[in-house]
This record gives structure tokens, C-alpha cells and sequence, in this order.
């Protein structure tokens, strides 16, 4: 939201900085195997710049926005048994109440089963679109406030965190962190993965949130923001003393997060390969499509009958 050429970083959006999500999708592809990494390089462009699409889709599309989180903390003590199949969680809960409180562990699982069946049908511009897209959900999980109701620290009089560590902290420190995490690997079970990482990523909610409010107390409030000059925009930001305070404070954290994500991702795009069979992939340039061929034409079935996250 603008005001008088100003632009406040607590009302941007709550997602991840645009330039994560497309580093960590452009550094998966290069985890890949060597059936694998031809077609995927060959759309590298696409897969790292489309990577903030389902962003985009969030204001304009029903349904997409429970996709990005889950409040784990709506669930009290209960969340550490709640079904993992969807189909399970609808019955004891609910769909509306599910979708409430979002459904980002269930939507990842279909999604993997999506993406390995575009991979047995050999349809290049599904692969891509859905490989894209997996990234990005992928991301998401690993951030912490993609996990509770206290999202953007609007509980606690913290308005305008997510973006701060999201978005301000790798924009500041991400060319020094190490980000190559390897050959990739088939993870046995996907769904048991997806639910341990979102997990692990609540448990540092708490340091996200008590750090940055311990590290703001310590800072005269006229030294806490900036002004910057971004696209003929003065926008306001947390200042270089607060954000490295911080950052220091949470000891590697972002940096530990971007990495998992990037080690993620390789992995699960790999084992939908392999669960596919292991398909010769023609290499060629695609596109990415809203609704590639096979997208809804039947060619590639939904994989339960009841309504799907």
C-alpha cells in the first residue's frame, strides 16, 4: 500500500522476498541428477522467474492462499497428532476449518503426486509448471511465520516481522551464505518429510518472534528504521543496526532455512522422478502455463476423490 510516495514494509505481503523464492528454485535445479538436469537447466529462467507465481495468485484465485500456511498453534497440543492424509483431516475437522487455519502440508503431498504423475506422462510444460510451483510451497514451510496465527507479529505488537525476516534479512545477508547443499536425495517417505519439516520449522517461531522484540527494545525507536529510494519509491525498512542485531541474534537461522528449502525441493522434485519410473525427459525449452495440456483435460486425474487442498 502506498502513502505519499511511501511505502511502510510492515503492509507488504506475507511471503517470502520474491528474490528467495527464485534463488532457491535456481539452486535446486543445479542438484540434479544427469537425466534430470538437461530439461531442467534448459528451463532454468522459467523455473527461477515464475517461481513467484503462486504468490501472485493468492489475490486472485479462491482457495490459494490457505495453500502457503498452516497456524499450527490453532491446534493447541493437538497439532502433533493431526491426521496426515487429507482425507482424514476432513473428517475429524472439517474442510472449512481446515482451510481456515491453512492446508499447506496436505496441498504439498498432492502436489508431489501431481508432479510424479506429470513425470510419468512425460508432459514437459506440466513438469515444469508443477516443479515450479513445488518449490515455492516448499519455501514456505520453512519459514516460521508460515506457521502460527501470530503470522506477521500482529498478536504481539510486532507488525511487519514477516517481511523483515523474510524479505530485509536475506536481501542484506544472503551473499554470504553458503547455500550448496549437495546431490540430491529420495526421501522414502514424502508425506512424513513434509510434516517433519513444518514441525521444525514452528519450533523457531519462538526465537523469530522474542529475539526481534528483545532487539528492538535495546535500540533508540529513531534508529530502528530507514528510508531508501526503491523504483522512485522512498521506502521505509528496518535499519542496517537493527537488521544486523537481529540477524546476528538468530544465529544462522534464515541462512539454515534457505538452505533446507533448496535441499527440499531437489529432493522431492528427484523423488517424483523416480516414483514415475525413472523417464527418459526430452530436453527442450517449455513454458510455464496456469493450465498447461494435461492440467485439466482428464489426462492427469485427481488422485482422491473427496475435494483436494
Amino acid at each position: 500500500m502506498f502513502f505519499l510516495f511511501r511505502y511502510e514494509a510492515s503492509s507488504s505481503p506475507f511471503l517470502w522476498g520474491f528474490w528467495a523464492h527464485k534463488f532457491i528454485n535456481r539452486m535446486a535445479v543445479y542438484r540434479l541428477p544427469p537425466p534430470m538436469a538437461p530439461l531442467f537447466k534448459k528451463n532454468i529462467d522459467i523455473i527461477s522467474e515464475n517461481a513467484v507465481n503462486p504468490d501472485r495468485r493468492r489475490y486472485s484465485v479462491v482457495g490459494e492462499a490457505e495453500k502457503h500456511y498452516i497456524d499450527l498453534d490453532a491446534y493447541g497440543d493437538s497439532a502433533a497428532f493431526l491426521p496426515r492424509d487429507w482425507n482424514g483431516a476432513v473428517r475429524k475437522f472439517g474442510e472449512d476449518s481446515l482451510r481456515k487455519h491453512g492446508i499447506a502440508p496436505w496441498h504439498l503431498q498432492q502436489h508431489v503426486r501431481r508432479l510424479t504423475e506429470a513425470f510419468r506422462l512425460k508432459n514437459r510444460s506440466l513438469i515444469i509448471k508443477l516443479a515450479t510451483d513445488m518449490g515455492h510451497y516448499v519455501a514456505d514451510i520453512h519459514v516460521p511465520l508460515h506457521t502460527t496465527r501470530n503470522y506477521n507479529g500482529q498478536l504481539t505488537g510486532q507488525e511487519g516481522i514477516h517481511a523483515f525476516w523474510e524479505s530485509r534479512l536475506p536481501e542484506l545477508y544472503a551473499e554470504n551464505y553458503d547455500l550448496w547443499t549437495g546431490a540430491v536425495r529420495y526421501i522414502e517417505d514424502p508425506a512424513e518429510t513434509i510434516w517433519e519439516t513444518v514441525f521444525r520449522t514452528h519450533a523457531g517461531c519462538d526465537s523469530v518472534l522474542q529475539l526481534e522484540k528483545k532487539i528492538s527494545k535495546g535500540i533508540p525507536k529513531d534508529r530502528l528504521y530507514s528510508h531508501e529510494v526503491r523504483n522512485n519509491i522512498i521506502v521505509k525498512l528496518q535499519s542496517g543496526e537493527f537488521a544486523g542485531k537481529y540477524h546476528k541474534e538468530l544465529d544462522g537461522q534464515v541462512e539454515r532455512q534457505m538452505k533446507a528449502a533448496i535441499r527440499l525441493t531437489g529432493d522431492l522434485w528427484y523423488t517424483c522422478w523416480v516414483d514415475a519410473g525413472q523417464p527418459e525427459l526430452e530436453t527442450s525449452e517449455t513454458s510455464y502455463e496456469d493450465d498447461p495440456p494435461g492440467a485439466a483435460s482428464g489426462t492427469l486425474p485427481l488422485v482422491r476423490p473427496e475435494p483436494d487442498p
